[in-house]
């Protein structure tokens, strides 16, 4: 197969013969593979521009004569794309904090409510977010996505400039932030569309740990752009994100491309949806995605209220190595099995929950912030593992059930299985991401009836525990089905 050809104004057309990238005028007849000119092909009208219709990565002359620049030249546009909406999506969690010194008087109760609403609305905007990459197109709902950032952070930068904003409105304005957060989905369903899958995994590694360190580099850069003068000019934390949401735009505008080949496949959803092991392996991603995204939203207002001689500017440090380490998580997946490094992360977690709990009761510093780093190299690790397991899970299902029967049968069941997989890594994507709502509203409760953190913490563990036991009991245990394959 030739090169992938596009066609700026929107028309459909085949490649060209010659195998060269470029563009066909509209309206002409575009010869067939293989240089028969008999049967043209008739464009056909695209919402937007940048349309690519045949593409198929995994043809190995296609991919080298020209789809992989034009894939990596897509990845590294919707990770920087990604990278802001994970930035909006944990701004609030660095503003927070800070709003008692420009003149706000909220609860602590109120505070984790404006950090555990943009989780909230982000988790749920994940699943549509990942439709509307085959229904819009992958370049122009990057655009679009993008430009919703602005709505969160110019609201942002209105707000705060008035102490007297009620919480209700302060609350609403927090939630917009999740616009962010549905990001992520529509990043990595369009990405997945682009590569072949001996190098997808790499792919979207890439593009999700790109996009999770958005949330360190919001947290390191606002205490920074907030303090330059005289005061605390809360309203910068919206307003300096403004000129790169523009970029972004302007980049995806540009140089990205939709994809006729990306379909939705509701009947794949259907399938994930109806098997357990989707649930199953939802429920472990709260314990590892959902607490990244929860620690990571609530870490500085915890060094805030347990440690407030200890400068802000350091709790980007738990997003950042949570984010870094999560590709290693795949590594070692893939090496060792995902199941036994998810449950080797949920006791490192457990271990890091202990030594917070200790550091509490001691008063002790730095005990605190290295028990919170390795939780949090411990939730990176976990991510990767759990994303590696899903293939592996429903391959493994789509082998016992076609034990002993043709080669087609064993085709078409694996083709089966890869889009349940797709399926799988959309609904665990959005479920796991309500962690980040659940633990800060767990803290707030626990701060609430028990005066301290450590009680949510003595749950956390306990959870940690179950995931734990569900994991090995389902996927490692070798006397299961799943234990056997060493998923």
């Amino acid at each position: 197969m030739s090169a992938p050809t596009t066609h700026d104004d929107g028309s459909n057309v085949a490649p060209s013969t010659a195998g060269a990238l470029g563009t066909v005028p509209d309206g002409a007849a575009a010869p067939l593979v293989g240089g028969d000119t008999t049967a043209p092909v008739a464009p056909t009208r695209r919402l937007g521009g940048r349309w690519i219709d045949d593409w198929d990565p995994e043809d190995e002359t296609f991919w080298h004569d020209g789809g992989k620049k034009i894939a990596n030249r897509n990845l590294w546009i919707s990770i920087f794309a990604e990278f802001l909406g994970f930035a909006v999506w944990g701004m609030w969690s660095i503003v927070v904090p800070q709003l008692a010194s420009a003149g706000f008087a909220f609860t602590t109760d109120q505070l984790f409510w404006l950090i555990a609403a943009p989780s909230l609305v982000g988790a749920t905007l994940r699943i549509p977010y990942t439709f509307a990459v085959p229904v819009f197109g992958g370049r122009n709902w990057t655009i679009v996505s993008a430009l919703l950032l602005l709505i969160p952070t110019a609201a942002l930068a209105i707000v705060v400039q008035n102490p007297d904003t009620s919480f209700g409105v302060m609350l609403a304005v927090a939630a917009l932030a999740g616009f962010g957060g549905g990001n992520f989905a529509s990043s990595m369903a369009n990405i997945s569309f682009f590569y072949p899958e001996r190098e997808k995994g790499k792919a979207l590694g890439l593009n999700a740990a790109g996009g999770n360190i958005g949330s360190a580099a919001v947290q390191f850069a606002v205490p920074i752009v907030i303090a330059v003068g005289a005061g605390v000019a809360l309203e910068r934390a919206g307003l300096m994100m403004i000129p790169f949401i523009l970029l972004a735009a302007f980049l995806a505008w540009r140089f990205m491309d939709n994809l006729g080949t990306a379909k939705a496949d509701p009947r794949a959803w259907g399938v994930a949806v109806r098997d357990k092991h989707t649930w199953i392996i939802s429920f472990l991603y709260i314990g590892t995605f959902g607490s990244f995204i929860g620690y990571a939203g609530a870490f500085p207002l915890l060094l805030k209220n347990e440690f407030p001689e200890m400068a802000l500017s350091i709790a980007f440090m738990g997003a950042l190595v949570g984010s870094v380490t999560r590709p290693l998580g795949g590594i070692l997946a893939d090496r060792l099995g995902g199941a036994r490094i998810t449950i080797w992360s949920y006791a490192a977690m457990g271990i890091g929950a202990v030594g917070a709990i200790q550091a509490i009761r001691t008063d002790s510093f730095w005990l605190f912030f290295g028990s919170f780093m390795f939780l949090f190299v411990a939730t990176g690790i976990g991510n990767g593992s759990v994303y590696r397991m899903i293939p592996a899970v429903f391959r493994t299902t789509a082998g016992r059930r076609t034990a002993g029967q043709d080669d087609g049968a064993v085709r078409a069941a694996r083709s089966a299985a890869a889009k349940a997989a797709a399926g799988c890594i959309g609904i665990a994507g959005s479920v796991g991401a309500f962690g980040g709502f659940l633990i800060p509203r767990g803290f707030a409760a626990s701060n609430t009836l028990g005066g301290s953190i450590i009680p949510a913490l003595v749950v956390f563990i306990g959870v940690y525990v179950v995931m734990a036991v569900v994991c090995w009991s389902v996927y490692l245990r070798g006397s299961s089905v799943m234990g056997a394959a060493k998923v």
